[in-house]
């Protein structure tokens, strides 16, 4: 009896392993079947369309477009790259590019030079900030757009160009010849010290060069004698995951886990550990984070803080947790596929966005408070996961005028900094400079001749509400006090010049700093006011308060999940 019951267990085991096999293939050869057909339709589709659609089309575009979207269905990191956008795709993981050395934008109808980078081709040829492009080879570039331009600009490093601009306040066309060059982006434009004992080091991009340039920013400003680190990750969109990890590295113990990734493909999945012993694992360090720091910024600010090796102040980040690895495609395209998510040390990850589930109308959701889950940095503060990192001190944001947005959005800080520039030999260093009392009226006399105009939010938003009231029949008991709001919220160009001139000169000042002391001025200029490095700077010089952030008997992180 017993080896019959044992010969009809194995039999039926045997049912069953043959049964799920022939299921799960047959699941396969459906999927399969079902990529097959629709490829099918789809060329059939695009055949018909090439042979009789009404006006010529031009298959690449028409099918780049559909690749297009058909990857914004999913998430918009998964992207294609053709054999044509491989130099931008190369600048991004390099920060390595063939060119003149400058930032361009569309200003009106022109494409202008933005900021010329020091001791680079246009730099060292006398192109400033504001010059308008009027050709290039002899190519004009009359509307033409920045990604036009960019491409004549680019191209074989040791190849000469002649670049035709006109310069604000000049009217004659200038002609300037340079020689392009491999230009090498660093991702530490800027470090120092920012008071005696505290070193500050800017990073605002992770290519392959970016943890030496911080290791070596960081030895540098202990040689200066630096007891503690600002690492300031503000508007830090990411870039290569081996970068955060060797950066982490640098202050963290070897062997401690600092990443690990999860996908589809679990033989992929990896756990990212410090492999080096650090530069420096007993440093104060203060993080500076904001909306604008993603991805690798995520890592290594969301790393520091997990591990309770640093104190992270700021606004709460992007919330970038997914990882991207690239494929290689036919004729030297490439795909930037979404393959895991990542997991700082606490073991949350911090993607705010919920792409596989997404609304009625195709827009994303962020990942609702009921379902995000507490987790233990190493101290046993609790942190939360799906929201990017929430600082230990949250700073207030500090908003611009709808008078000051509107100034930049018109370029009229930037054209006036252009002429400011073109008018005088030079100024003040970048920590000393400011605009005066008449450098502002100039100013003041400058955007009205200019017969600026702007509206501001308020008024819009009242005007909207003045049509609703209107449509629902309750403005006619309420016109005065619509009226008296108007008013009240009216734009007033002299009103407000006077009530937010600091933010506007600060703003002036900045650009005509960067006009002489290049990026590092930039930078230098911003930190002089800088509430979010002062705090630093304050938690920084208090040893109780830095411990107490740390080991969690001073609650500043806020325990919410908002």
């Amino acid at each position: 009896m017993k080896l019959q019951r044992k010969k009809g267990t194995i039999w039926m085991l045997a049912i069953l392993l043959f049964c799920s096999a022939a299921f799960f293939g047959f699941t396969r050869d459906e999927r399969n079947f079902e990529i097959s057909k629709n490829l099918n339709i789809y060329y059939t589709l695009f055949r018909e369309l090439n042979l009789f659609y009404v006006d010529e089309i031009d298959p690449g575009d028409l099918i780049k477009k559909s690749m297009d979207a058909m990857l914004s269905s999913l998430d918009p990191y998964t992207t294609y790259i053709s054999e044509a956008e491989i130099e931008d795709f190369k600048l991004m993981t390099t920060g390595e590019y063939a060119g003149i050395g400058s930032l361009i934008s569309k200003h009106g109808d022109h494409v202008i030079i933005a900021e010329p980078y020091k001791g680079f081709p246009a730099d060292k040829a006398g192109l400033k900030a504001g010059d308008i492009m009027v050709e290039i080879n002899g190519t004009s570039v009359k509307g033409k757009n920045t990604e036009d331009v960019s491409s004549l600009l680019k191209g074989q490093a040791n190849a000469p160009l002649t670049i035709k601009v006109k310069r604000p306040g000049t009217k004659k066309t200038l002609e300037k010849k340079l020689v392009r060059e491999n230009i090498q982006l660093k991702s530490v434009p800027y470090y120092g010290m920012v008071t005696d004992s505290i070193g500050y080091i800017h990073l605002n991009q992770f290519t392959n060069k970016s943890a030496g340039e911080v290791k070596n920013a960081l030895s540098e400003l202990k040689k200066q004698n630096a007891k503690s680190i600002v690492l300031d990750l503000r508007g830090n969109p990411g870039g290569l995951l081996d970068q955060a990890i060797e950066i982490t590295n640098l202050f963290v113990e070897k062997g401690s886990e600092i990443v690990s990734t999860k996908g589809k493909v679990s033989k992929w999945d990896k756990s990212y550990k410090a492999m080096r012993n650090p530069v420096d694992a007993e440093i104060p360090i203060a993080v500076l984070v904001n909306r604008g720091s993603a991805s690798a910024s995520e890592i290594v600010s969301g790393a520091l803080q997990d591990l309770d090796r640093g104190v992270v102040l700021g606004k709460r980040t992007f919330g970038k947790g997914l990882v991207q690895t690239t494929r290689n495609l036919t004729y030297n395209a490439k795909l930037k596929v979404t393959t895991a998510k990542y997991y700082i040390p606490s073991g949350r990850c911090i993607q705010a966005l919920d792409y596989s589930n997404r609304n009625k109308d195709g827009s994303v959701g962020k990942i609702a408070d009921s379902l995000l889950t507490e987790y233990q940095t190493k101290n046993g503060r609790t942190v939360y996961d799906g929201g990017g990192i929430l600082p230990d001190i949250t700073m207030d944001n500090e908003l611009y005028s709808s008078l000051t947005v509107n100034l930049i959005r018109s370029f009229m800080i930037f054209d006036f900094a252009t002429l400011y520039a073109n008018s005088h030999e030079n100024i003040a260093s970048s920590k000393e400079f400011k605009l005066t009392d008449q450098d502002f009226e100039e100013f003041t006399k400058y955007i009205k001749d200019k017969d600026f105009k702007y509206k501001s939010e308020s008024t819009e938003i009242l005007d909207a509400l003045k049509k609703s009231a209107k449509e629902e029949k309750y403005f006619e008991i309420s016109t005065d006090e619509f009226n008296a709001l108007a008013a009240k919220l009216q734009p007033n160009l002299d009103r407000d010049l006077k009530r937010f001139k600091d933010e506007i000169s600060n703003l002036i000042a900045h650009e005509i700093v960067k006009r002489f002391h290049y990026q590092k001025g930039g930078i230098e200029f911003t930190l002089r006011d800088d509430k979010t490095l002062k705090r630093a700077i304050e938690v920084l010089e208090n040893p109780n308060e830095y411990a107490g952030i740390l080991d969690g008997s001073i609650g500043l992180h806020a325990i919410n999940k908002k």
